[in-house]
C-alpha cells in the first residue's frame, strides 16, 4: 500500500491543477472583458455553436431513412422556429428534441 503521505500530496498536486485549470480562463478574460471582440462574439457566438451542433447532427442522418430525414427537417423546423418566435434556446431544443423522438418512435 502506497503511503499516507505519498497520497496527501498527489491530491493536494491533483487539486491545485484542476484548481488552476478552472481559474485560468477567468484571469485570462479579466483584462478583455471591456473589449470589442469580447462583447462581439458574446452576442453571436451562441447561435454560432447551435448552428454547427445542428450540422453535425444532421449530417449522420442516412440517406436511405427518408423517413427519419424527413422527421428530422420537422423537427428543425420546429426548433429554428420557436427559437426564432420565443428567442429561449432550452425551450427550443427540448421541443425539438421531443417532437422528433416522439415522431421517430410514433410512425
Amino acid at each position: 500500500m502506497a503511503d499516507p503521505g505519498h497520497i496527501a500530496v498527489l491530491v493536494a498536486v491533483s487539486a491545485a491543477v484542476t484548481w488552476a485549470l478552472r481559474a485560468l480562463p477567468f484571469a485570462a478574460l479579466a483584462p478583455m472583458r471591456h473589449s470589442a471582440v469580447v462583447k462581439y462574439l458574446s452576442v453571436h457566438m451562441p447561435l454560432g455553436v447551435m448552428v454547427m451542433l445542428a450540422l453535425y447532427t444532421v449530417r449522420d442522418v442516412p440517406e436511405a431513412a427518408v423517413r427519419q430525414q424527413v422527421w428530422m427537417a420537422v423537427a428543425v423546423a420546429v426548433t429554428a422556429g420557436l427559437q426564432v418566435w420565443r428567442r429561449h434556446a432550452l425551450v427550443s431544443i427540448l421541443a425539438g428534441t421531443v417532437i422528433y423522438v416522439t415522431l421517430m418512435t410514433a410512425w
